[in-house]
């Protein structure tokens, strides 16, 4: 696979797709499939670069061979730090600079296809109303959503951090047989308000009622059962969920 082969989307429309198929894949690598991209980034090898694709996908690779690069080319040398700072350091270093890329891309699409003024606003709002990468691997994403949250829905807020799982709408989370059947519906309503503001720890998107999530009991962040790949059922006989991310922290060497 090679970034230098993809289309090249002429409409503020398509560049936003394009931005948000590579924004996918980067927060994959970056997320559940941290430890392949992890070992990946072999510092013994030469300057690598950290790609994503419109189709979602990633890859760490060689820098562009041609000079000036058909696209912008993201940050060179990420292997080379690896192993000089804290894991959770160099993933939201590599974040940060994933971010930039994306940027450089949209609008690099956007000088090249002609945008306006107008059409450039419009691309950099639809692209704000998504948490940046480095927001969704260090969690900044969730921790906005808690900031929101008013004091009033502090005892739904800690019901949420309690639970495992999160199955669609008619089955809920939290509530219990323990409490009055009027409390449990008030729960449901202040969770219901504080969950649609919830981002997928994986891909970034929005909770949807009509979604089977899961939450990890070691970081609580909540997760998409598709992009975990877990199911309801086999959620009912996990005692202790952990996420990609936490299952693979472990002594480097």
């Amino acid at each position: 696979m090679d970034s230098r082969t993809q289309y090249n989307p002429r409409t503020v429309e398509e560049v936003f797709r394009d931005f948000k198929g590579r924004r996918a894949g980067l927060i994959k690598a970056l997320t559940t499939d941290v430890e392949d991209f992890y070992n990946q980034c072999d510092p013994e090898k030469e300057n690598l670069c950290l790609y994503g694709f419109p189709s979602e996908q990633w890859e760490v690779n060689l820098p562009a061979e041609e000079v000036p690069p058909e696209l912008p080319e993201p940050v060179l040398g990420i292997n080379f730090a690896r192993d000089g700072m804290q894991e959770k350091d160099w993933l939201s270093l590599v974040a940060v600079h994933s971010d930039a890329w994306l940027l450089a891309i949209a609008f690099y699409f956007g000088a090249r296809f002609g945008f306006d003024k107008a059409d450039r606003k419009r691309l950099f709002n639809m692209i704000n109303e998504l948490p940046t990468i480095f927001e969704v691997v260090t969690g900044a994403a969730k921790k906005q959503v808690k900031e929101k949250s008013s004091v009033s829905n502090h005892s739904g807020s800690k019901s949420k951090s309690s639970s495992k799982e999160r199955a669609p709408e008619s089955q809920s989370r939290q509530t219990k047989a323990l409490q009055p059947k009027d409390e449990d519906e008030e729960l449901d309503e202040q969770d219901d308000d504080e969950h649609g503001e919830t981002l997928c720890g994986a891909c970034g998107e929005h909770y949807g009622t009509d979604e089977f999530w899961i939450c990890c009991d070691i970081c609580e962040k909540w997760f998409h059962g598709k992009c975990v790949k877990i199911t309801p059922a086999r959620a009912e006989h996990i005692k202790q969920y952990k996420c990609p991310s936490c299952s693979n922290k472990r002594a480097r060497p």
